[in-house]
């Protein structure tokens, strides 16, 4: 087996991405598996790995992964949208709603503001 180098994690990420983009998630999550072995620091990577769990439908990997994310990068309102988007997917509405006003709140973006329903505030008792 070759040598893991720096540059061969950066190679594995960017490819990791391009695997993403084009629906392979499990080569993703296989080749972003090193590269986190190597760098546990890496938010990147892991935010990467997440999104890759969440397209696999493997909801529970997802979950863990952005919660890291959200450890080390709590005003990461990407992570929050896409937290939120794994519980709903989940079946845990609740929760997910909880992610898209935190979301919302850091990032008013439309998809970030629609996910989070403010106006259903209004409605509840």
């Amino acid at each position: 087996m070759p040598r893991m180098t720096p540059e061969t994690h950066v190679i594995d990420f960017r490819a990791a991405e391009t695997l993403l983009e084009a629906r392979d998630a499990r080569g993703a999550i296989r080749l972003l598996d090193s590269v986190i072995a190597a760098h546990p620091e890496s938010t990147a990577a892991r935010l990467l790995r997440a999104r890759a769990f969440f397209a696999a439908a493997q909801l529970r990997a997802a979950e863990l992964e952005f919660q890291t994310v959200l450890e080390r990068e709590p005003t990461n309102a990407y992570a929050h949208f896409a937290l939120g988007r794994t519980y709903e997917r989940a079946a845990r509405p609740a929760e997910a709603l909880r992610h898209f006003r935190i979301a919302a709140a850091l990032d008013p973006r439309p998809d970030h503001v629609a996910a989070a329903r403010f106006e259903d505030r209004d409605h509840q008792g």
